[in-house]
């Protein structure tokens, strides 16, 4: 998908799971965590996300030095074979020799793949960092520093500086932590790996693409391990397809500390998925008592005003204005906040498609605005699900007659309506709000 330093170093791929989202390390601290990136698990990502999706941590990473140089060996046979594919894609013999020589199977690149589904973190948790206080300060002091060349972005695109910001500083902190990674090799690492071996391959290609256009050297291209790059995180294919040139000096320059072409490249990707400028991806609202939860899904769209007549109103108690069709979306269930999103909510979404970026880039941007913060409650007293208590919900769910037709242990549309149809059984609000307490009594 994830983020300051949440990508720091890595991409932020990222899912909704159940009660929490998978991380690696908590971090609260723009200054102090670059040593800590988390990593969000993810579905399957949309073609135009620039995230990647998460695989399955199954496999066992070689432990020896005997492992790593049978894999070493393999590595090199799979780049021979790469090679007349990647010739016949329209690279040179010259570019491949530039960018794949002296590339070596990265060990740490398939820990870091295989070690993704460990470690999860709450909603609240995750938007404590995501617009913290220290984040929401250095963002408006880096919109502040950059406020000529984001407001001609924004001008140009349509898209707000608070915005494009906000996903900088999620990203990379604000271009403080781009990774390090050689692309390249990382790229490489992961289509050998196999098991999404055509999709990395895909990237890898692009990667080189980009390097024989001449917008950077092998050796400038680094990023995260999964192959996400510059100041906002792009993948490869989505360079190719969304990055500009916004300074006008012939390169798309998303690597180097000026962050101009990168911040007007995640501009042009937004407005290319449909953003509205002036529309905001979404408000904080009240449910009025007696609100039926089976019609908080993203499904469910009705006008503001008619959300109003229903009762369900801002935190001041008036109806939100209408900036078009809306959603109310309960990311913590019921007792948590209710928030009335809209369409920029899915444009955000295609950047990173768990709903905890989305939210979080939507709250960091309104507060580097000058927003409050949220004002409802987070049911803190919860902790979110692990992996394996995700795969016990959903067979539990699913031997209870509400069946999920899938055990993967992520939460998504079809274990949400599971867990609707359960709640509904037994008398519960019918938030879909997969926690611990419901696992508790499936059990």
């Amino acid at each position: 998908m994830r983020l300051t330093s949440f990508a720091a170093g890595i991409a932020a791929i990222s899912t909704l799971c159940g009660a929490g989202f998978v991380s690696a390390a908590p971090n609260s601290n723009d200054s102090k965590n670059a040593k800590t990136p988390q990593v969000w698990l993810a579905s399957a990502a949309p073609q135009n996300s620039l995230r990647p999706s998460v695989r399955p941590a199954q496999i066992k990473v070689s432990k020896t030095a005997e492992d790593d140089d049978i894999s070493n060996l393999g590595f090199r046979d799979w780049l021979a074979e790469y090679r007349p594919r990647a010739m016949a894609a329209g690279i040179s013999a010259a570019t491949l020799d530039l960018s794949l020589s002296g590339i070596h199977y990265n060990t740490n690149v398939i820990q870091r793949d295989r070690n993704q589904s460990e470690f999860s973190k709450t909603i609240w948790e995750y938007l404590d960092s995501a617009a913290s206080d220290v984040r929401i300060s250095n963002g408006r002091a880096a919109l502040a520093k950059h406020d000529a060349v984001l407001s001609r972005i924004e001008a140009h695109y349509g898209v707000e500086k608070e915005v494009v910001t906000a996903v900088w500083g999620l990203e990379s902190a604000y271009g403080t932590f781009r990774g390090s990674t050689p692309i390249i090799e990382a790229l490489a690492t992961l289509a050998f790996d196999g098991r999404r071996g055509a999709f990395f391959e895909t990237q890898l290609t692009a990667a080189l693409q980009i390097i024989q256009s001449g917008d950077v050297r092998p050796e400038g291209m680094t990023g995260s391990w999964a192959g996400a790059m510059g100041h906002t995180q792009f993948i490869p294919t989505s360079y190719l397809s969304l990055a500009v040139d916004f300074d006008g000096d012939g390169k798309r320059d998303i690597w180097s500390d000026d962050p101009t072409d990168a911040l007007a490249s995640t501009a042009a990707y937004l407005e290319s998925n449909g953003w509205t400028k002036g529309q905001p991806w979404g408000v904080e609202v009240q449910l009025p008592d007696g609100f039926d939860y089976a019609l908080a899904k993203r499904d469910i769209l009705k006008t503001p005003s008619l959300w109003a007549q229903m009762g369900v109103v801002d935190m001041s108690g008036k109806a939100v204005p209408n900036h078009g069709q809306a959603s109310v979306l309960l990311p913590a269930g019921a007792q948590g906040v209710a928030l009335m999103i809209f369409d920029n909510f899915r444009v955000i979404e295609t950047y990173n498609t768990a709903d905890a970026y989305v939210i979080g880039v939507g709250l960091l941007s309104d507060r580097i605005g000058g927003a409050g913060p949220l004002q409802g409650d987070w049911p803190r007293e919860d902790r979110a699900l692990t992996y394996a208590e995700r795969i016990e919900l959903q067979e539990r769910l699913t031997t209870a007659g509400f069946d999920t037709q899938k055990i993967d242990g992520k939460i998504g549309p079809l274990t949400i309506e599971a867990v609707r149809q359960y709640q509904r059984s037994i008398g519960a609000a019918p938030d879909g709000y997969a926690s611990l307490q419901i696992l508790k009594k499936l059990r």
